[in-house]
C-alpha cells in the first residue's frame, strides 16, 4: 500500500458518526473517499458528504455516498484535503486545481480541517516550490493584474491544452504568481484586499492538523490557534 493511501486511511480516525464530511480534491483525497465509503458500509454509519470540486463529486457518486448540494450546506463537522505546500506554522498552499473558493469555504467552515500529504509537501515558507494561485473575476482581470503586478510577477493560467485560459468552477480566471514577500500573513492580507480577487491559494491559520507521511511513518503537526 502506498503512502498516499495509508495517510488517507489514518484520516478516518477523525470521522465521527452522524456527521457531515467535506471531501477534498486530488489523488490522496480520492483514497480518503474510497476508504470512507468502506467504513460507512462496514460500520453502518450515518455520514453525509459535500464535494469541494466536480472531481470529488464524481468520486462521491462513484461510491454512492450521501452527497449534499453545496448550496444547501450551512456547516460541516470535518473537512479532509491535501495541500501543495505545508509550512512549519501549518500554513498551506492550495490551488493547483480550480476550486479555491469552494475549498477555502469548506476549510474555514468546518469544525475541524485535517490536511493529508506526503513529506515532499513540507516547505520552509509558502511559495518555496510553487507559484501562488489567485482566483480573479473575469470581467476585470486586466485591472486586477495591474494591482497584483505591484507586488509580484505572474500571469493567467492556461488550460491543459494551452489554447485557452483556465476557468474555475465559479467561472473565474486563475493567476499564478511569484512574490518576494515571505511574511505569509502580510502577503495574505495584502492580496485579499485587492479589488477583483475572489480568493487566493494561501490558507493562513485555518488547518487544525496536518498528517504527513514519509515511507510509512506518520507525523502529526498540530498548532494552537
Amino acid at each position: 500500500m502506498e503512502d498516499k493511501e495509508k495517510i488517507a486511511i489514518k484520516a478516518l480516525d477523525y470521522v465521527e458518526n452522524n456527521s457531515v464530511v467535506g471531501l477534498g480534491t486530488g489523488s490522496t483525497a480520492n483514497y480518503f473517499i474510497k476508504h470512507l465509503s468502506r467504513r460507512i458500509d462496514q460500520e453502518n454509519l450515518n455520514i453525509s458528504v459535500v464535494a469541494s470540486s466536480t472531481a470529488s463529486e464524481i468520486e462521491a457518486n462513484k461510491y454512492s455516498l450521501n452527497l449534499l448540494g453545496f448550496d444547501t450546506l450551512e456547516g460541516l463537522d470535518l473537512y479532509v484535503d491535501g495541500a501543495d505546500e505545508i509550512s512549519p506554522q501549518l500554513d498551506l498552499l492550495k490551488g493547483k486545481g480550480y476550486d479555491l473558493v469552494k475549498e477555502k469555504l469548506l476549510a474555514q467552515s468546518a469544525d475541524k480541517f485535517i490536511v493529508i500529504a506526503d513529506s515532499s509537501k513540507k516547505v520552509k515558507f509558502i511559495g518555496e516550490n510553487n507559484l501562488i494561485p489567485i482566483e480573479v473575476l473575469k470581467d476585470s482581470w486586466r485591472l486586477t493584474k495591474n494591482l497584483l503586478d505591484q507586488l509580484g510577477n505572474g500571469d493567467l493560467r492556461k488550460n491543459a491544452k494551452g489554447d485557452a485560459y483556465s476557468i474555475s468552477s465559479a467561472g473565474n480566471y486563475i493567476f499564478d504568481y511569484k512574490f518576494k514577500e515571505k511574511n505569509i500573513k502580510l502577503l495574505h492580507d495584502s492580496l485579499l484586499v485587492i479589488p477583483g480577487v475572489a480568493e487566493i491559494g494561501i490558507f493562513h491559520n485555518i488547518a487544525d492538523n496536518a498528517l504527513i507521511i514519509n515511507n510509512g511513518d506518520i507525523e502529526i503537526i498540530s498548532l494552537n490557534k
